[in-house]
């Protein structure tokens, strides 16, 4: 496999012993994201919640399943495109740089590509099944994404927005764990904490981080029903 360690320099190195000795999740991307013509989206930067710092992404997609990774509690540290995999395939050498990478709490790490609206090429499918195979030999695991439901996506988009922890409930963080301590409406416990304008911020990144739980596979809205989370019921 080759990557390139956090000066920039490249590296190439058996894909077993890297895997166990490599924290890709400081490592550049392996090859620059090219910007096209004409499309919607360009190459960017996300700011990871997990991480606290700027994640590189290459289009739309990649930053779709960026922001879901960086939702997911077993999710500790993500980069784009670190690795690349190479292997003899026929008279040629193959490559194959994951979109997206992953580390895991238990400190395994997670590979996956984004599959687009009329699924996986041939191509990116043939690839996939190495690297899945490859992956798993490391004790990681690969994931070939289908485009996330839509309203999924709408919602925790909207989540992100308040993602930062300035927008957390601070020392009002009991108040706000009691008034949702029994599943209600958002907007009526939201009144009874105080000023909406400070309220709302607070209780969209408690959903973000986790700390409050609600339906994400249907629009929210402000009657929405919230509710304390498993974690932090039991931990209160």
């Amino acid at each position: 496999m080759r990557f390139r360690d956090p000066l920039g320099c490249s590296r190439q190195v058996p894909w077993l012993e890297a895997a166990q000795d490599v924290a890709f999740e400081e490592s550049p991307a392996v090859r620059p994201f090219p910007v096209r013509p004409g499309r919607r989206v360009a190459p960017g930067w996300w700011w990871s919640w997990t991480t606290g710092r700027l994640v590189a992404y290459g289009s739309g997609v990649m930053r779709t399943q960026l922001m879901l990774l960086d939702r997911d509690p077993a999710v500790v540290a993500l980069a784009c495109r670190p690795v690349e995999l190479v292997w003899p395939e026929e008279s040629r050498v193959v490559g194959h740089a994951p979109q997206l990478m992953a580390r895991l709490q238990d400190g395994s790490g997670l590979l996956l590509d984004c599959a687009g609206r009329s699924g996986p090429s041939a191509r990116l499918a043939a690839r996939a099944r190495v690297v899945a195979a490859a992956a798993k030999a490391a004790g990681w695991s690969y994931r070939l994404a289908e485009p996330p439901d839509p309203v999924l996506v709408a919602n925790v988009r909207w989540l992100a927005g308040y993602r930062h922890p300035r927008y957390a409930a601070g020392p009002w963080m009991p108040a706000l764990l009691e008034v949702f301590a029994s599943p209600r409406s958002a907007v009526e416990a939201v009144y009874e904490l105080g000023d909406p304008i400070a309220v709302w911020p607070a209780v969209f990144h408690a959903l973000w981080s986790g700390v409050l739980r609600v339906r994400l596979d249907e629009p929210l809205h402000e009657r929405v029903v919230v509710s304390v989370a498993r974690q932090e019921a039991e931990a209160a």
